[in-house]
Order: structure tokens, then C-alpha cells, then sequence
């Protein structure tokens, strides 16, 4: 196996991960602990920026309730005050030990504008795939120019570049199609 291989690889699974963390953050109507999971808010008087999904457990009470509650109840209108900060639409309640977040229905001129946000994400996550296979081929061009490599190692590389980059971007498309279906249904 060659390291090239093995680092192009390596960077399109983390272009993947961003994606879908990024997919995630997107909102379908329906309750899900990614929708506030990554929403980083400043706890014990400001000293300390973390994550929610470090501070507290975060479930799904039913599809329109999001239950939110801290390890430390000390923080918890800390964690309230950080949602509310975060400007993604969300409203939430402290309800005794614990945070409730109630999700709206989407309306359908919300639903269209969430899925242009999320083939815009998409689109972002082709590109970065793009970017990692210029700078594969660019290296390997470099190198059979060099002399480090025969042609026919140059191209059997580049093929391989090529085969592994396809198979994300079939992800990235199947990510597409999965988040879009979540979006459409009512």
C-alpha cells in the first residue's frame, strides 16, 4: 500500500466527517441531539468555552422534544443562555433539572430553503474532495517526474486517486439524498 494512498484516504474520510457533522447541524423538523450537540457555549462565569455534548446528556424526549440535562445543574442556565446565543432557531426551557427544546414544524418555504443550505454544504464537501485530489495527482506528477516512479506506477496511482474520490463523492451524494428525503417528509 502506498503512503500517498493511505494519506488521501486518510484526508477524505476527515473531508467526510466535517460533512457530516456539517449535514447534521442541518435541522428536519424532527428532534435530534445534532441539532445542539456542537453548539459551544461559555460556562462557570466565561472562563470556559465547551460544548454542550461535553456538559450534558442530550436526548430525544419524542420527535419535537429535545431533552437537555447538564452534569452539573449549576450550568444550567448557562446552557440555556448558549443556545439561545447561537442564533439556530431553537427555544430553550428550563424545565426543573433539566433543558426542553420543543422543534417546530417546518413550514415549506423552510424546507426549501434548507435543502439549498444543505446541497450548498454539499457542494462545499465536493470541493474540498476536489482540492484533496488535485493535491494527489499534483504529487504524483511531481514524483514521476522526479524519476521516483515508473509511468505505469504513475498511472495505476492516479487511478486509484480517482477510484477512492468516486467513492466519496457517491457518499456525499447518498448523504445528499438521505438528509433531502428527511427534509420532504411532513
Amino acid at each position: 500500500m502506498d503512503p500517498l494512498d493511505e494519506e488521501v484516504k486518510a484526508k477524505l474520510a476527515k473531508v467526510l466527517e466535517v460533512l457530516k457533522t456539517d449535514i447534521s447541524t442541518v435541522r428536519t423538523g424532527r428532534a435530534t441531539p445534532g441539532l445542539v450537540d456542537h453548539v459551544v457555549v461559555s460556562v462557570y462565569g466565561g472562563s470556559t468555552r465547551m460544548k454542550i455534548m461535553e456538559l450534558a446528556t442530550i436526548g430525544v424526549q419524542d420527535n419535537q422534544t429535545i431533552l437537555i440535562t447538564p452534569f452539573d445543574q449549576s450550568i444550567i442556565g448557562e446552557i440555556q443562555k448558549g443556545i439561545m446565543e447561537a442564533n439556530i432557531g431553537l427555544t430553550p426551557v428550563i424545565d426543573g433539572q433539566n433543558i426542553r427544546i420543543s422543534i417546530p414544524q417546518l413550514s415549506e418555504e423552510r424546507r426549501q430553503q434548507l435543502i439549498h443550505l444543505m446541497r450548498q454544504k454539499l457542494e462545499n464537501g465536493k470541493i474540498m474532495t476536489r482540492h484533496v485530489r488535485q493535491e494527489a495527482m499534483t504529487a504524483i506528477k511531481k514524483d514521476y517526474a522526479n524519476k521516483d516512479i515508473s509511468e505505469d506506477i504513475m498511472l495505476r496511482l492516479e487511478k486509484e486517486v480517482q477510484r477512492v474520490v468516486d467513492e466519496v463523492t457517491s457518499e456525499i451524494e447518498t448523504l445528499g439524498k438521505k438528509k433531502e428525503e428527511e427534509l420532504l417528509q411532513i
